[in-house]
C-alpha cells in the first residue's frame, strides 16, 4: 500500500506522529460480516499522522477522503474515551479548525499521545 502522507509532504516538512486504528475495529459486526477483510483494508490504507506544519489524516483505499489542516488554523484536538477505550488504549479524536469546522475519527489508537504530540508542536 502506498504511504499518501510521505508522497505528499512539502518542502521542509517531516512527520512527527503517525497512527492507525486500533485492534478494537475487529470486534464489529462490520468485521464479521466482511470476514475482517474490511478492517484489516481501513487499518493498514488510513493514515492519521501529524508533521512540523499540518496535521494529515487519509481515509479510504478506492475512494479517498484526506483532511490536512496546518497546525496554526487548528483551535484544539479533543479526545473521547469510553472507559474500556481507557483500558485498552483507544477513544475518538475530534479535530476542530478555526471557523469551527470538526472532523471525528473513531477507535483511533493512543489518541491521548496523538493530542499531546499535537500540543506540543503549537
Amino acid at each position: 500500500m502506498s504511504n499518501y502522507v510521505e508522497n505528499n509532504l512539502i518542502s521542509g516538512e517531516t512527520i512527527e506522529y503517525k497512527t492507525t486504528y486500533h485492534w478494537v475495529i475487529f470486534l464489529t459486526l462490520r468485521a464479521l460480516f466482511t470476514l475482517f477483510i474490511a478492517p484489516l483494508i481501513d487499518r493498514y490504507t488510513d493514515e492519521f499522522t501529524i508533521t512540523n506544519k499540518r496535521v494529515v489524516i487519509k481515509i479510504g483505499l478506492i475512494r479517498r477522503k484526506t483532511v490536512e489542516l496546518n497546525l496554526n488554523k487548528i483551535e484544539s484536538v479533543n479526545v473521547d474515551q469510553t472507559v474500556m477505550g481507557r483500558i485498552f488504549g483507544f477513544g475518538s479524536i475530534s479535530i476542530i479548525g478555526i471557523g469551527g469546522t470538526r472532523e471525528v475519527f473513531v477507535n483511533i489508537r493512543k489518541p491521548l499521545e496523538f493530542r499531546k504530540k499535537f500540543q506540543e508542536l503549537c
